[in-house]
Protein backbone atom coordinates (compact mmCIF):
# COMPACT_ATOMS: atom_id res chain seq x y z
CA UNK A 1 0.00 0.00 0.00
CA UNK A 2 1.20 3.27 -0.71
CA UNK A 3 1.46 5.73 2.67
CA UNK A 4 -0.15 9.14 1.87
CA UNK A 5 2.02 12.65 2.08
CA UNK A 6 2.10 14.39 5.16
CA UNK A 7 -0.72 17.54 4.79
CA UNK A 8 1.98 20.43 3.91
CA UNK A 9 2.25 23.58 5.41
CA UNK A 10 2.47 26.56 3.67
CA UNK A 11 6.29 27.76 2.05
CA UNK A 12 8.07 30.53 2.95
CA UNK A 13 8.68 32.29 -0.45
CA UNK A 14 12.53 31.89 0.18
CA UNK A 15 12.30 28.61 0.00
CA UNK A 16 10.37 28.61 -3.22
CA UNK A 17 13.29 31.16 -4.29
CA UNK A 18 15.56 28.83 -3.35
CA UNK A 19 14.26 25.53 -4.63
CA UNK A 20 14.58 27.79 -8.45
CA UNK A 21 17.47 29.90 -8.30
CA UNK A 22 18.95 25.95 -7.73
CA UNK A 23 18.36 25.20 -10.84
CA UNK A 24 20.60 28.37 -12.14
CA UNK A 25 23.07 26.62 -10.29
CA UNK A 26 22.98 22.93 -10.58
CA UNK A 27 23.89 23.09 -14.86
CA UNK A 28 27.31 25.27 -14.53
CA UNK A 29 27.86 23.01 -11.94
CA UNK A 30 27.76 19.98 -13.55
CA UNK A 31 28.98 20.84 -16.77
CA UNK A 32 32.13 21.99 -14.51
CA UNK A 33 32.77 18.72 -12.39
CA UNK A 34 32.44 16.55 -15.78
CA UNK A 35 34.81 18.83 -17.38
CA UNK A 36 37.29 18.78 -14.23
CA UNK A 37 36.67 15.23 -14.15
CA UNK A 38 37.96 14.59 -17.62
CA UNK A 39 40.70 16.68 -17.08
CA UNK A 40 42.21 14.19 -14.36
CA UNK A 41 41.13 11.26 -16.24
CA UNK A 42 43.05 12.69 -19.07
CA UNK A 43 46.09 13.56 -16.90
CA UNK A 44 46.39 10.03 -15.76
CA UNK A 45 45.36 8.26 -18.84
CA UNK A 46 47.29 9.76 -20.86
CA UNK A 47 44.66 11.36 -23.19
CA UNK A 48 43.68 14.81 -24.86
CA UNK A 49 39.79 13.98 -25.41
CA UNK A 50 37.96 12.80 -22.01
CA UNK A 51 37.29 16.40 -21.19
CA UNK A 52 34.96 16.63 -24.16
CA UNK A 53 33.31 13.55 -22.66
CA UNK A 54 33.29 14.70 -18.82
CA UNK A 55 31.41 18.15 -20.68
CA UNK A 56 29.03 16.45 -22.36
CA UNK A 57 27.91 13.60 -19.49
CA UNK A 58 28.02 16.67 -16.93
CA UNK A 59 25.80 19.05 -19.24
CA UNK A 60 23.43 15.80 -19.38
CA UNK A 61 23.71 15.35 -16.09
CA UNK A 62 22.75 19.30 -15.50
CA UNK A 63 19.51 18.82 -17.49
CA UNK A 64 18.30 15.33 -16.27
CA UNK A 65 18.25 17.33 -12.89
CA UNK A 66 16.57 20.88 -14.56
CA UNK A 67 14.24 18.47 -15.58
CA UNK A 68 13.77 16.63 -13.06
CA UNK A 69 13.73 19.38 -10.37
CA UNK A 70 10.55 21.17 -12.93
CA UNK A 71 8.69 18.44 -13.21
CA UNK A 72 8.49 18.29 -9.16
CA UNK A 73 7.52 22.06 -8.96
CA UNK A 74 4.70 21.07 -11.61
CA UNK A 75 3.36 17.94 -9.88
CA UNK A 76 3.77 20.19 -6.63
CA UNK A 77 2.02 23.47 -8.45
CA UNK A 78 -0.46 20.85 -9.45
CA UNK A 79 -0.91 18.97 -6.14
CA UNK A 80 -1.55 22.74 -4.50
CA UNK A 81 -4.26 23.34 -7.02
CA UNK A 82 -6.58 20.53 -6.53
CA UNK A 83 -6.66 20.50 -3.02
CA UNK A 84 -7.47 24.39 -3.38
CA UNK A 85 -10.06 23.47 -5.88
CA UNK A 86 -11.61 20.66 -3.16
CA UNK A 87 -11.62 23.32 -0.94
CA UNK A 88 -13.92 24.86 -3.07
CA UNK A 89 -15.80 22.38 -3.76
CA UNK A 90 -16.32 21.53 -0.02
CA UNK A 91 -17.47 24.99 1.07
CA UNK A 92 -20.55 24.95 -1.47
Amino acid sequence: MRKEKPEKREENPWVTVARYSEIGFVIPMAVLVGYFLGLIADHFLHTHWLYVVGLVLGAIAGFMSMIRTAMQASADEDEDEEKEKKRTDDRR
